[in-house]
């Protein structure tokens, strides 16, 4: 075993740590799961999804479990708070060829010989020193990805002078806490001058102050750990890194991945949110009538809802979803009956834009309906990120004439979210086709672009019914390759097209085709949809071309269709029944 004292910001495992003596916040959710195998035969993936109640597998949703032949290829990291996580990941190890294993997975729990190949929850040190440290086997290893991407970027030029001291056992040990020594820590033997081959702290050294002490403590094998080193004062919560003996340095990584691209991923991803379930409901207020929010999970929050004011939920999150985050959606519902409280559930699909561009109107009139019996409503899905916010803005924007910048801007000011904007432009166009039932005259409402696949140096053009009635072709741009495109602007509507090569009328065989009055085979797109009041998922034909919604300010013709539109669909709900059962 080789350990070293590096710094690195760490976040909270889900249990209570005997070696570190102190709680530490968990997620409580539960998943049943399914298993399926990937790689070849040293290595056993078990990936999460719905299964039988009677699995003898409990994850939450963020876990996986992997079972690798020895050696792993694994060094973990030790945290401040306990935490067991992957720290890097030898090249062409069994934990890399996996292809699921990434630096920053927390340990949660594994398997062993010495375990008599039970999963045995890792809740310190030793837990998981004692799993690497046999030689042979197999071990199945429980880990939970974590909420956010690792900071990466952190792990370079860390691997100093110090590291390389401590990992060949040329330096003491450096602690304040003289007890540590006494627990599942044990001194390795190593090259050098004898000295055991790791260092450990308490979590007085993640402070300015423990530094100071340390360095000031002259002739302390502290000290002269700092002056060798030059280590700064720590910045994180990384306490030490550890893993299996094995013959040679090999090659460490972290990843299959370019570290540079990594990095500007992160950078990337900076302002993204990311849910914590483990913080509770989270919930704002945006009118006098109207919250939005996280999901409910317990029957306490459903009387903190009704001590508010709540009396009615409109529920956008499945009961699949529920399942996963470990909800009893019975309880929950039986609840909000004993408070008097109205729960419609109606599902959209997490993170699938079409379902919820469909979906979204029977949501507004849901809405409009509960507010006009003078209901307080509590808009809910899982995050309160995406569904349960576009159901405010859309119904902001629709039903009290407000523009959907204004919306959006006044809602994610209210509330911190990322709602799918397209999808609620989409959905409002889809309305106005209601009412116009595929006659709009208004200005452009999509993008399309048109696709030929052909072959490199063909003359391109592109002609139809929005084209000076097939009289005005359009060349298309060769985009590299057999690819041209050329994009064009159109109000919904269904429109003939066809392609000119070199000179010869041709249709796509990538794209929908249709016989007009007169025979003639042409390739078709209609563009813009109709919303219903109970609207089915529509496998969608395949088509080369692609097609982007417009968003812009309405004219004052489309501001009226659409307020006729959302009303008619608000009231067409029916039957359901407003009020607490």
């Amino acid at each position: 075993m080789s350990l070293s004292a590096l710094q690195l910001t760490g976040c909270g495992g889900g249990i209570s740590s005997p070696f570190w003596g102190r709680r530490v916040c968990s997620l409580p959710r539960k998943e049943r799961v399914k298993v399926r195998f990937v790689g070849d035969g040293n290595v056993r993936v078990y990936a999460m999804s719905s299964g039988n109640g009677n699995s003898p597998f409990k994850m939450n949703l963020n876990e996986y479990m992997v079972t690798l032949e020895k050696p792993l290829g694994i060094r973990f990291a030790l945290s401040a708070d306990g935490k067991i996580f992957v720290f890097s990941l030898k090249r062409g190890g069994n934990a890399e060829r996996s292809r699921i294993v990434m630096v920053g997975d927390a340990l949660k729990k594994a398997s062993g010989a010495s375990s008599g190949g039970k999963l045995i929850a890792v809740t310190d040190f030793g837990d998981a020193q004692k799993i690497l440290g046999e030689n042979s086997g197999s071990s199945s290893l429980v880990l939970e990805r974590p909420f956010s991407p690792f900071p990466i970027h952190q792990l370079q030029n860390i691997l100093d002078e110090l590291e390389i001291l401590f990992n060949r056992g040329r330096v003491p040990v450096a602690t304040w806490n003289k007890t540590l020594l006494a627990s599942n820590l044990k001194p390795t033997s190593g090259e050098g001058n004898g000295n055991s081959g790791f260092v450990t702290f308490s979590p007085k050294l993640l402070t300015s102050q423990g530094w100071k002490l340390l360095s000031a403590q002259s002739g302390n094998n502290g000290q002269l750990a700092a002056q060798k080193s030059g280590f700064g004062p720590p910045n994180g919560q990384l306490v030490c890194v550890f893993g299996e003996e094995e013959s040679g340095d090999g090659e460490w990584g972290h990843g299959n991945f370019p570290l540079e691209e990594y990095v500007k991923a992160l950078e990337r991803s900076k302002g993204e949110l990311y849910y914590n379930h483990s913080l509770g409901m989270q919930y704002s207020k945006i009118t006098e009538q109207i919250y939005v929010g996280s999901c409910i999970q317990t029957e306490a929050d459903v009387e903190h809802l009704a001590n508010a004011g709540i009396t009615a939920v409109l529920n956008f999150q499945s009961g699949i979803e529920a399942e996963n985050w470990g909800i009893n959606s019975n309880g929950i519902n039986d609840s909000c009956q004993r408070f008097n409280i109205l729960m419609i559930n109606y599902p959209i699909r997490d993170a699938n834009s079409f379902d919820l561009r469909k979906k979204l109107p029977f949501c507004v009139g849901l809405l409009l309906r509960l507010l006009k019996k003078n209901h307080r409503v509590y808009i809910t899905c899982t995050t309160g990120f995406d569904r349960s916010p576009a159901c405010v803005i859309a119904y902001l924007h629709w039903i009290t004439d407000t523009s959907l910048h204004q919306a959006y801007n006044f809602v994610i000011g209210l509330h911190s979210c990322r709602p799918d904007r397209p999808a609620i432009a989409w959905a409002t166009w889809d309305l106005i086709a209601m009412v116009e039932k595929g006659r709009h005259d208004g200005p452009a409402t999509h993008a399309v672009t048109f696709v030929w696949n052909g072959h490199e140096g063909e003359d391109v053009s592109l002609v139809g019914d929005f084209t000076g009635n097939w009289k005005e072709p359009l060349k298309a741009n060769h985009k590299g390759g057999p690819r041209y495109e050329v994009e064009v602007r159109l109000p919904q509507g269904k429109y003939y097209y066809k392609y000119i090569i070199n000179g010869e009328w041709r249709h796509s065989t990538a794209s929908p085709t249709e016989r007009d009055e007169r025979g003639n085979v042409n390739n078709v797109i209609e563009i813009g949809d109709t919303a219903s009041v109970r609207p089915s998922m529509q496998h969608q034909k395949k088509d080369a071309n692609i097609v982007k919604v417009i968003e812009r300010q309405l004219t004052e013709n489309e501001r009226f269709t659409l307020a006729k539109a959302a009303r008619c669909v608000a009231f067409s709900v029916c039957p359901i029944r407003l009020a607490p059962k």
